[in-house]
């Protein structure tokens, strides 16, 4: 591919040369080296603890060595440290070894990004190892940090000039950096090794521990489905497993695309509603698979809600001991949530999604125009789940509902499709970071689960849909955190404000106190016997306690239901 032998991304820190690097390698297929996480392979220590024990010319001697190394070798995208191009021979090497590409951002939006967002492990200027810690910044040491960031950019600024071009992300996406640097640079997108698409629609790639695949949102996405399954090295036959209301037209869309690829497609098509997660609809799925010789290499396809991905998700790891599975998402609920990390499940009767497993997908397609013929009431309920993820870990994203919400009612298509990427790569980037769930950082996005599924299965499944349980539950934290001192009523009310704009519910009148509180009993963050929660610190800051007392709870959901 012609082109500069590197691309070195440069910048004050929560620029975005991370992220931006994960994007620019998505689509190139570069690999990406950071140098901070070179410096701490190489010392065998953070690099907080550097500064700290050997001080910064002791860092900045190491970090030279890694640009020098770095520089001289060819097709990479090399993110540098902060400060590193702020020293004149680093800053020559970078200018010699390929083209540098300075991030910027304002101040304010900075310092909004430091505070608010987790920081890379391998940082100097923090720990971001998904911990939501206030992270050890040594360079912004002091009580005014905010003044710190607009005097450290003073200083740096006549070096930072210095780069080959300047992209302005404060109101972008990683992915919308990284096409903007590949213009400027004048390379053309190639598809990058292991055969996943590199194209405008993928939202972020999700990393577990058997590989990685794409999560992919775009405007008629499904017509092209067959050539990106190809692409994925999928072969034919293919099962596509979806509910009464989707398989016209979405079903049978997802069928012609597929045999328009040379892949042979057959439909087995269940009941709409959550009744249908259970082990009688998933025995009639098996039956059929027998009947039809489903083999160990040929794929499951969920076309539909959250409940048709969880119930074939679930098929698909139980049948053969697993097949190869792609998600279709078609509502706002599983295109932001449900289909992303690999969490399948059916229900019992006395709690939601009780039997299940972590079983991932070989790719995430959603195709933004099936919102567009939702009701209301549906589409609200998935808005739901992405305004979640603002409030746990993004209050930009929160920000952007609110000054957007009515478009987004109307599926607008463009902001639309935007909003739906960046709520798809928090959930990818989290479940990338804990994928069982087991170091904390995943089951933030319970935030308003632990009371929301309660009232789905006190009532049966039948009273609301998931994401107009989980804003009830966002209410109910929200008034925890307040009660605990965690939060001011003026985010209690900016939460409800928002909610209340996408028309969903805030309270359950006339649910049973007894029932709700039963059901948490059997919710799956119980640990020793407590309920952990999910509560707000901020917008966009969360974090788990297990210490909220009992008649605090009752309280909270007599509050709710009555």
């Amino acid at each position: 591919m012609a082109g500069p032998q590197n691309i070195l991304l440069v910048g004050f820190m929560a620029s975005g040369k991370t992220e931006t690097g994960k994007a620019l390698a998505r689509i190139i297929g570069w690999p990406l080296v950071d140098t901070d996480a070179q410096i701490v392979a190489r010392a065998g220590r953070p690099i907080d603890e550097i500064f700290l024990q050997d001080g910064e010319p002791a860092f900045r001697i190491l970090e030279a060595g890694i640009v020098q190394e770095l520089c001289a070798g060819s097709g990479r995208i090399i993110a540098a440290g902060g400060g590193a191009f702020t020293v004149p021979e680093n800053r020559e090497r970078m200018l010699a070894g390929g083209i540098v590409v300075c991030l910027s951002a304002r101040p304010e939006t900075i310092h909004r990004r430091i505070t608010e967002l987790p920081s890379p492990p391998t940082s100097r200027e923090g720990n971001k190892g998904g911990s939501k810690a206030q992270p050890v910044r040594p360079l912004l040491a002091g009580d005014n940090p905010l003044a710190r960031i607009r005097e450290l950019l003073t200083q740096r600024a006549p070096a930072y000039a210095q780069a080959n071009f300047t992209v302005e992300t404060d109101d972008l996406t990683p992915e919308r950096v990284a096409r903007r640097i590949l213009e400027l640079c004048g390379i053309e997108p190639a598809e990058p090794e292991g055969g996943v698409m590199a194209d405008t629609d993928v939202a972020a790639v999700v990393h577990h521990s058997g590989g990685e695949y794409p999560v992919v949102a775009g405007w008629g996405v499904i017509d092209n489905l067959g050539e990106r399954l190809t692409g994925l090295g999928i072969k034919g036959p293919a099962y596509i497993i979806t509910d009464s209301h989707v398989m016209n037209p979405y079903g049978r869309m997802v069928q012609r695309a597929l045999q328009k690829a040379g892949i042979g497609a057959h439909c087995f098509i269940i009941p709409s509603g959550e009744t249908s997660k259970s082990f009688e609809v998933a025995q009639g799925i098996y039956d059929w698979l027998v009947g039809l010789r489903a083999e160990r290499g040929h794929p499951i396809i969920a076309v539909g809600g959250g409940v048709t991905g969880d119930l074939a998700g679930f098929v698909a790891a139980t049948y053969l001991r697993g097949v190869p599975f792609i998600q279709v998402p078609t509502s706002m609920a599983a295109m932001v949530d449900a289909s992303i990390g690999g969490k399948v499940a059916v229900n019992l009767p006395q709690a939601k999604n009780m039997v299940g497993a972590f079983y991932q997908p070989l790719g995430v397609f959603a195709d933004v125009r099936a919102l567009a013929t939702l009701g209301k009431r549906e589409l609200a309920e998935g808005w739901a789940e992405a305004i979640k993820h603002g409030f746990i870990l993004d209050a930009s994203l929160v920000d952007a509902f609110e000054e957007h919400a009515e478009a987004l009612m109307t599926v607008e298509p463009e902001i639309s499709t935007e909003l739906i990427r960046r709520s798809m790569a928090i959930k990818a980037d989290v479940v990338s970071q804990d994928e069982r769930e087991t170091l904390g950082i995943r089951i933030l996005l319970n935030y308003g689960h632990t009371i929301g599924h309660a009232l789905e299965s006190s009532t049966e499944y039948g009273t609301f849909l998931h994401g107009e349980a989980v804003s009830i539950g966002m209410m109910g934290a929200a008034h925890i955190a307040e009660h605990l001192g965690m939060i001011s009523e003026d985010l209690v009310k900016r939460q409800q404000r928002l909610l209340e704009r996408f028309n969903l519910p805030i309270r359950a009148p006339g649910v049973a106190v007894d029932a709700v509180l039963g059901a948490m009993t059997l919710d799956k963050k119980v640990q020793g016997g407590s309920n952990r929660w999910v509560l707000l610190e901020e917008a966009g800051k969360a974090v788990v306690r297990s210490d909220v007392p009992r008649d605090l709870v009752e309280a909270t959901v007599r509050d709710l239901v009555s």
